[in-house]
């Protein structure tokens, strides 16, 4: 039996006062599964490993990741199956323990392609392997003004009929929709995602804050990386950012390479409402191979310390791994704990009816090495990871 002593674990942010003496003394059998999780007063270790306080979570989740490898989830076909597993295999190297795969505004047939792609990679799910979770359609019901990289001639008026061309025979394979949800014909389908159990998420919007809490009162429950491609906060227009914040339990997307979202602004929204802040990476195909031009469907993506545009320069996504972005972001605010939660706690969340148990309860019979342990340096104000 092995034991681990001075551990803390990420708690909800601002769930409770913390207590900075309090920390957790973990056993872990023979067969390296957690089998005791104990909390213990200030100053309390026992024998055993120390681990200096450090924090111990579960592996990362992306809800926002359109390819890698140099595959880009809207286009793949039966033979990109097995780089798809080698990207599965990369991104559990990379601390994400499971994905939403993300496909972004294309034709109906190159969807459904994916889609059955997909299918046929959860088959060949495998432990210590990154699973695939429902997938993530980004589009195609979203505002022309606010399109950025999505291509202008697959953008669709919402509608059931387009609904269904789209996903019927795929619906429990679908976890979460983006959409525009002041468009025309929106709150149908909205209304159709949620009784076939899809989350939603208002993203690429032109969205008022009236509109927006409509919105969120209808059953959308995330926003698709915040501030990007939607009215930002405004002291007379505090648009979707702003209601969602005002709302409460609305999961606010965030992609923290500090290019997408300022620094600063970043750690407003963290300082705002950091139990809603759930970040994601928006990883694209890119993401994995060397920086430079890359193919994306017939167009051209510049990639640059981590940061892709298209060439005209519109921003387009990234090649930065989701717990870079925690890395960055814990950085930037000093909140190494709320961040923590923000990259593996929250996106669990998103998709779950919210009565998950408390992290020391879930801990019971996991294996110590599909967990994070975390390291916080106050000198220098990084935060690093790596496998537990």
């Amino acid at each position: 039996m092995r034991r681990i002593t001075n551990v803390r674990l990420p708690q909800r942010p601002g769930a409770s006062a913390p207590d900075q003496g309090t920390t957790w003394t973990l056993e872990v059998n023979a067969d390296g599964c957690i089998t005791n999780c104990t909390q213990v007063g200030q100053g309390s270790t026992g024998d055993g490993d120390n681990w200096g306080r450090d924090w111990l979570s579960p592996m990362g989740v992306d809800l926002q990741i359109n390819g890698g490898l140099g595959l880009a989830f809207p286009e793949l076909t039966e033979k990109d199956l097995p780089q798809l597993l080698s990207l599965l295999d990369q991104l559990w190297k990379d601390g994400v323990e499971a994905i939403s795969p993300t496909l972004v505004t294309c034709g109906i047939a190159p969807l459904r392609q994916a889609l059955t792609v997909l299918r046929a990679a959860r088959a060949e799910a495998q432990p210590r392997r990154c699973r695939l979770l429902g997938a993530h359609l980004e589009g195609p019901f979203l505002a022309e003004s606010r399109r950025g990289a999505h291509p202008r001639e697959h953008l669709c008026a919402p509608s059931l009929e387009a609904l269904d061309a789209r996903i019927a025979d795929f619906e429990q394979e679908i976890a979460l929709v983006t959409l525009a949800p002041e468009l025309e014909g929106a709150s149908a389908v909205i209304q159709r995602l949620r009784a076939l159990e899809i989350s939603v998420a208002l993203g690429h919007s032109a969205a008022t804050a009236e509109q927006a809490h409509q919105a969120y009162s209808a059953g959308v429950r995330m926003l698709t990386h915040a501030f990007n491609a939607m009215p930002g906060l405004h002291h007379r227009a505090p648009g979707p950012v702003g209601e969602a914040c005002r709302h409460g339990g609305i999961a606010l997307g965030l992609i923290a390479d500090g290019v997408h979202v300022h620094p600063t602004m970043a750690m407003l929204l963290q300082q705002l409402a950091a139990d809603q802040l759930v970040l994601v990476s928006d990883a694209l195909a890119p993401y994995g191979l060397a920086e430079g031009e890359h193919r994306w469907d017939n167009r051209v993506l510049v990639v640059e310390n981590g940061t892709c545009r298209l060439e005209d320069g519109t921003l387009a996504g990234v090649t930065l791994p989701l717990l870079e972005g925690a890395c960055r972001l814990a950085a930037w605010g000093g909140r190494p704990e709320a961040t923590i939660w923000s990259a593996t706690i929250a996106p669990r969340h998103v998709f779950g009816d919210g009565k998950a148990p408390e992290l020391s309860t879930w801990l019971i019979g996991q294996p110590i090495d599909t967990l994070l342990r975390w390291h916080w340096d106050p000198d220098s104000s990084r935060l690093h990871w790596q496998h537990a």
